[in-house]
């Protein structure tokens, strides 16, 4: 049985998850970022608790077929992001249909009516986040952060950073990284 849960957005969420499930005494078979294979279908009693209980830690268990499928576009953007190994030949929406088995304009209208916002727009907001961490890490050059994140140029990072944060990267870098946000905050 899958259980889709909102909010997974990194490593240390699937080991609090893995961590919760085992404490309601289910065993899973896999765990990914938003989505959980179990080995048996849990009893209503362990469901309850397993919910309850990540519900404290900032998950939630999703039981409608549109949250599912916001919360799988939204973790495949942050994967694509977040946890790629450099540039992905594939754009987005590409990548999104080939995944999803959907028709990218009805999973970009989905996600604009239920999100109030783009895909586009989430995906700049969650590249400039990953700007600011790599920033923040000063182990690359500008032009460097461009190139891994698939940026046109380093104007083009600079000026898409401006817009979000209102700050240039060098000002950002400047303040040591004071404005970051968690990823479930994006």
């Amino acid at each position: 049985m899958k259980l889709y849960i909102k909010n997974m957005v990194c490593r240390r969420c699937k080991i609090m998850v893995k961590s919760e499930l085992e404490k309601a005494g289910l065993r899973p078979l896999s765990i990914e970022l938003g989505e959980v294979e179990l080995e048996q279908v849990p009893a209503g009693d362990q469901l309850k608790q397993l919910s309850s209980s990540l519900n404290e830690l900032g998950f939630e268990l999703i039981d409608d077929q549109k949250s599912r499928l916001i919360e799988q576009i939204k973790t495949l953007i942050i994967e694509q992001v977040h946890y790629a190994d450099g540039q992905s030949p594939l754009k987005l929406s590409a990548v999104l249909t080939s995944k999803l088995n959907y028709d990218y304009g009805y999973l970009s209208n989905l996600f604009s009516a239920v999100e109030g916002t783009t895909i586009e727009k989430y995906l700049i907001a969650q590249r400039v986040e990953k700007v600011k961490e790599l920033l923040v890490y000063n182990e690359l050059s500008l032009s460097e952060i461009a190139f891994r994140l698939g940026y046109s140029s380093v104007a083009y990072l600079s000026s898409q950073f401006k817009q979000v944060t209102g700050l240039t990267p060098s000002a950002f870098k400047a303040l040591q990284g004071s404005k970051r946000k968690n990823l479930e905050d994006i």
